[in-house]
């Protein structure tokens, strides 16, 4: 029997604002995998400093949190075998200027030069994210 891991996708400000976050739960969805649990979240500094925390000190830590903060986040719950890889798969790589084609970043992203990266999608990199960041952003 397969074993069905869970991840955390978050549609970032940028997605939202552009009305992407369809267009992203449909991509989920057909690609076959469950969505567990849905959140519009207006993320505050305490979520993002702990969602964040590797990244603390680093030069774009600053602005990924004000970018973060700068509108609502779709924070969603995914489940489904080998879910953490594939969505990863889905989304493409973070630089959506040289993400391939039919990814979501490769399909709806570009590099507006805004200073962060918008990349409209996050998705945890291991089942140790995965199982952190969903404690973070799906808490009680």
């Amino acid at each position: 029997m397969a074993t069905i891991e869970e991840t955390l996708v978050l549609v970032k400000p940028d997605g939202v604002q552009r009305g992407l976050t369809g267009e992203v739960l449909r991509r989920i969805e057909t690609k076959g995998y469950s969505l567990v649990d849905i959140r519009l979240v207006h993320a505050d500094r305490a979520l993002l400093s702990a969602h964040y925390a590797e990244h603390e000190g680093k030069p774009f830590y600053e602005g990924l949190l004000e970018f973060m903060q700068s509108g609502p986040t779709v924070a969603i719950r995914v489940a489904g075998h080998r879910v953490i890889e594939g969505f990863r798969s889905l989304a493409g790589t973070t630089d959506p200027t040289t993400a391939a084609p039919g990814t979501i970043r490769g399909d709806l992203g570009r590099d507006w030069d805004a200073g962060v990266l918008l990349n409209i999608v996050h998705g945890s990199d291991s089942v140790e994210s995965a199982e952190r960041e969903l404690g973070i952003w799906f808490a009680a």
